[in-house]
């Protein structure tokens, strides 16, 4: 009786799987008609139902699992029947690493993420599939052999990825192309006859741009290349410029951005592709990068253990100062911090811990804009005791003791959000250089604007709560007051009356709860005078509430402002 009701729940299970996979695939490929249409607003959606629909999908296979088989689901033995049977089923499959982690889902919600082992459920990898081969299928991407004629590779590039629109002036997008290639890769690759152009067949969409991913290769010589493609108001569409930086390219793909679209009925073959471009990216960001964040969640949690198993240095506070929301630990040679939701938070915070992870998911479901950290939600986490250090761990114990408890030699975290570790903003300017400081005070004010774009004010704009990365990029990672730019009511501060007034230690004027005073800013953000130099000769409109009032007025009449991810300075010059 138990194997045949895991057998149930296993095949219960792969019919979600595949109508998941299925609405996955569909969302994704419709990207190419929002793209061509100009359907900015739907892009948008489509990426929120992407993200929904997973838990949808999950919920709806745990209902008919408890419907269909009855008491039996809690029984851990029956899940190890399942997971058998259930990878039978998929054994042929060429996704079979998200039909795992689907399974998990379905498994994590039976038993509130408990009882984690690899007897019930795909906590280590499944190895050696049939179907899964070590090189990198060809039939993903297009080659090119230029012979020398680099304006013939161009074009045939261009007519292979035709996204149905005419092109605003095809020949001047190649000879632009063409004249940058001459001035970028060395003239050896250039006259080696050898040397050939890879690109991936699949477009990726994200925002109002779409992107041509590839690679030029001369023997041992890989270099990676991006063709961000745009539309004019006419619906013409543009090379915008040929970005062959391995620095942009890492840029594009951030942690800090919205998942691209793009049509992956192999995802292993893209994220391999992909990773062959950028080394460094780990397997997880690549997997979140394509839209499949939940497979992203097991491979990091797999990445952890790795790591774990090959380091020995213990967790610690993470730099900065404490918040006042959160408590966030890090192990120095893992470049990942764990927060913690403390039980009371510091006065004269007065939100909720369900408003808290509210505005967390909100993050998680919005265009970032390439300006705040994306978080994974982790539930009932565990850690050896061991690698904690004793003020690290008394102080989760202290704050969050609902959250955090011993457990034997482990150390269990009910609830944290993982992100990637960032150099505070307060403590980079610290020991930064003049030049260095110019760059993080433009790139704050940035932040700040781009972030606006996307309808997000992110309240409490200290530089305590933005981050520097390794690329020197200035993002946002404190979201506990963060609220859409168009629910903010901008105000300037209305003239005293009196000297009364204008003396007072309180306002003279009403205050609502989501009033905001940009000319204050000044007062609270811009303490040194170098900072405030800068700033001041590059963000100025930020201090005006006219500023804040026409972002938001372009906003609720439907514009969508989209945020490229490489710099202006780059772009091709049209005509």
């Amino acid at each position: 009786m138990t194997e045949k009701i895991g057998s149930q729940i296993a095949h219960i299970i792969l019919q979600g799987f595949l109508e998941y996979f299925a609405e996955f695939r569909k969302i994704t490929s419709n990207a190419k008609q929002r793209f061509i249409n100009a359907e900015w607003r739907a892009c948008q959606q489509a990426s929120k139902d992407r993200l929904n629909m997973y838990l949808d999908r999950v919920l709806a296979v745990q209902a008919q699992v408890e419907q269909d088989c009855g008491p039996r689901t809690r029984d851990r033995q029956v899940w190890a029947h399942a997971k058998s049977a259930y990878s039978e089923l998929i054994e042929n499959f060429s996704n079979y690493e998200i039909a795992e982690t689907f399974f998990n889902s379905i498994y994590c919600k039976f038993f509130d993420h408990k009882h984690i082992s690899n007897e019930y459920l795909f906590v280590l990898p499944t190895e050696n599939r049939p179907q899964r081969s070590k090189e990198l299928d060809q039939s993903i991407f297009n080659t090119y052999h230029s012979g020398g004629n680099i304006k013939q590779v161009l074009h045939d590039i261009l007519d292979d990825f035709d996204l149905d629109q005419p092109f605003e002036n095809k020949e001047r997008d190649i000879d632009r192309m063409r004249t940058l290639i001459l001035k970028e890769l060395p003239a050896s690759i250039i006259r080696n006859l050898d040397a050939h152009t890879v690109v991936h067949k699949s477009v990726f969409y994200r925002g109002k741009t779409a992107y041509l991913i590839g690679k030029v290769v001369c023997q041992e010589v890989t270099i990676p290349f991006v063709v961000p493609i745009l539309l004019n108001d006419k619906r013409e569409i543009f090379v915008d410029t040929l970005i062959f930086d391995p620095n942009q390219l890492s840029i594009i793909f951030s942690f800090t951005r919205a998942y691209f679209k793009v049509d992956a009925p192999v995802p292993f073959e893209i994220v391999r592709f992909l990773h062959d471009l950028m080394p460094l990216k780990t397997a997880s960001e690549l997997y979140n990068s394509i839209g499949f964040n939940r497979h992203g969640k097991t491979k990091f949690y797999r990445e952890f253990i790795a790591h774990m198993e090959h380091s020995e240095d213990k967790f610690v506070t993470a730099e900065g100062i404490k918040g006042m929301v959160m408590s966030v630990f890090t192990l120095p040679s893992y470049d990942i911090v764990f927060k913690v939701i403390k039980d009371k938070f510091t006065p004269p915070k007065e939100v909720t811990r369900q408003v808290v992870k509210e505005k967390y998911l909100l993050v998680s479901r919005h265009d970032r804009a390439g300006r705040m950290a994306d978080t994974q939600e982790y539930a009932n986490f565990l850690f050896p005791k061991d690698r904690f250090s004793d003020e690290c761990l008394n102080e989760l114990l202290e704050v969050a003791p609902s959250t955090v408890e011993i457990q034997g030699d482990n150390v269990l975290i009910k609830h944290l959000y993982t992100e990637r570790r960032m150099i505070p903003l307060n403590i980079y300017l610290e020991t930064a250089n003049e030049h260095e400081i110019k760059a993080a005070i433009y790139e704050y004010g940035k932040a700040i604007k781009e972030l606006a774009a996307a309808n997000i004010f992110p309240g409490d704009m200290l530089f305590k709560n933005f981050g520097v990365t390794r690329h020197k990029r200035v993002v946002f990672y404190d979201y506990d007051e963060i609220m859409p730019l168009t629910e903010c009511n901008f105000r300037v501060i209305p003239p005293a009356v009196t000297p009364e007034q204008e003396m007072a230690s309180e306002p003279w004027y009403s205050v609502a709860v989501n009033d905001v005073f940009p000319e204050e800013f000044r007062i609270f953000l811009l303490g040194r005078p170098e900072i405030r130099k800068v700033f001041e000769e590059n963000h100025s409109e930020i201090f005006e509430a006219s500023y804040w009032q026409g972002l938001q007025q372009a906003i609720l009449n439907g514009e969508v402002l989209d945020v490229l991810p490489y710099p202006e300075s780059i772009r091709f010059k049209r005509d």
